[in-house]
């Protein structure tokens, strides 16, 4: 399982995530995604989600 993952939304880079001991640090690669910057999220697929419900500004379900 690696430890760091590139979250893109569509073909837009989003940022990183890196695996710390409580779970993915989320690294913001442009402006429009630093309301996640520092966010903790249990996996990558968790942080992927929010990096597209931030671009549509909807809210998906769990």
């Amino acid at each position: 399982m690696s430890d760091t993952y590139i979250i893109e939304v569509g073909s837009q880079p989003a940022g990183i995530v890196v695996r710390t001991p409580g779970g993915f640090c989320f690294f913001a690669a442009s402006h429009r995604f630093n309301q996640l910057e520092g966010r903790i999220f249990r996996n990558a697929r968790e942080a992927e989600r929010a990096a597209r419900e931030l671009v549509s500004g909807v809210t998906l379900a769990a």
